[in-house]
């Protein structure tokens, strides 16, 4: 149990020490409630932070349900989806306006931090299904990194096995086999807002350039 996602940033960064001050290291925190951890980490590590922009795919009768989830030029879908393809490239359409919308609230017209040659550390507030990491990590993947960690408080037995296969490093806290929603392994599970999200890369910013 986490009391807040700082509390759960600040365990991650106690064991990601062997990547403090690390040349050719970033943070890439999934929105919005990973860009907590991933400030605290990056403030903790002295690293840079930036965001990954992916959203899940909801299922139409239950939008909280990850059926999938898309980037900005990706998508990653359940195997034994039996949902039309007209509703998934309804949603597709529809969260890549909304990705395209949030980056330029969140970086402007800035570039993305750049990944090639880069040791990854992927962070969110937990993991789920999964959906959503596994298309983050297909993007940064298609970067050409030198080496991807993830790194997340708690999750599923089951979607950890998974995503341990994807990546070279995966750091998870807590553990269960009876998995239910993340918010329930936090005392403190308050939705994060846009200008949150963009106050934490603005001071992540100002640690790294001073």
């Amino acid at each position: 149990m986490f009391k807040d996602r700082i509390d759960a940033g600040q365990k991650l960064a106690d064991a990601l020490q062997e990547f403090k001050n690390k040349d050719h290291t970033i943070i890439m925190a999934l929105p919005r409630g990973g860009v907590v951890p991933g400030y605290i980490i990056a403030k903790e590590l002295n690293l840079p932070l930036g965001v990954i922009m992916v959203k899940k795919i909801g299922h139409p009768f239950n939008p909280e349900y990850a059926i999938g989830a898309v980037s900005m030029n990706g998508i990653v879908l359940d195997e034994d989806s039996d949902i039309s393809k007209e509703y998934i490239e309804g949603s597709t359409l529809r969260l890549r306006a909304l990705l395209k919308e949030r980056y330029k609230l969140y970086y402007g017209n800035k570039r993305p931090p750049k990944l090639k040659d880069q040791c990854v550390i992927v962070v969110d507030d937990g993991i789920a299904t999964g959906k959503t990491l596994i298309a983050a990590i297909e993007l940064i993947q298609k970067e050409e990194v030198k080496e991807i960690i993830v790194a997340v408080p708690v999750g599923p037995y089951s979607t950890l096995k998974k995503i341990k296969t994807m990546v070279d490093q995966l750091i998870c806290l807590e553990s269960y086999d009876d998995f239910h929603a993340i918010g329930l392994y936090y005392e403190n599970f308050d939705q994060v807002s846009d200008k949150e999200v963009k106050t934490f890369l603005k001071n992540a910013e100002e640690i790294v350039s001073s």
